[in-house]
């Protein structure tokens, strides 16, 4: 459990479009570009180990550093270097932060002063979601999976808690950045569910015109 003293003001930001990396959740990045080769080799040096995962934002209005204003950081749990220099990393996600400004400097990557508040509970333990129809669900992404030809371990799906199965989708399955984004800004586990629901049930929906057409 990570403290709120503990994580940093200003942290190395990795802009990556459609990559969504949740709150105790684990995402894998192929580092190769010299840029973040440098991001990671000092972010290795600190004691937290942060990198700020988030997404682009070209929309007009929204800020102007062309980011999304919210993002995960993500410690650096495990990483290996390959024959060629490049690094297979895994990030373990802390907690979502918001972005303040983006700080200059002389870093060929971006990093940003950001603010923890508002997102206390990223940092206890898994969340749970005592209304959660697990069959319901179960039965729609089955549809999903076999509209779209995927291959599933049903039984680990079925075995998995709450968290870690509405996180592992929102995060793997192939939805748009914006889509992306709406599953991380969700406040609580259970909203988070709803716009999976949703975005599954559009997702099919549009299969099923297409399919007509």
């Amino acid at each position: 459990m990570t403290k709120l003293t503990d994580l940093p003001g200003v942290i190395p930001i990795f802009p990556l479009p459609g990559a969504l990396l949740l709150p105790r959740a684990r995402l894998p990045l192929h580092i190769f570009e010299p840029r973040y080769l440098a991001m990671l080799d000092d972010c290795l040096k600190t004691d937290t180990r942060l990198i700020g995962m988030i997404q682009p934002n070209e929309a007009p209005g929204r800020t102007g550093t062309g980011l999304h204003l919210i993002g995960c950081a993500g410690r650096v749990s495990q990483f290996s270097e390959t024959e060629d220099g490049r690094y297979m990393v895994t990030l373990t996600g802390v907690s979502r932060f918001r972005v303040l400004r983006e700080v200059e400097g002389f870093t060929p990557y971006r990093r940003c002063d950001v603010s923890w508040d508002g997102f206390e509970a990223d940092k206890d333990a898994a969340e749970r979601d005592d209304a959660f129809d697990r069959r319901g669900f179960m039965r729609l992404l089955e549809r999903y999976f076999k509209a779209r030809d995927l291959s599933a371990d049903w039984e680990t799906l079925q075995e998995a808690e709450d968290e870690l199965l509405v996180n592992s989708l929102s995060m793997l399955l192939d939805f748009s950045p914006e889509d992306k984004q709406a599953l991380l800004e969700a406040p609580s586990l259970a909203t988070r569910r709803e716009t999976l629901v949703t975005l599954i049930e559009y997702a099919l929906r549009g299969g099923e015109e297409d399919l007509i057409q």
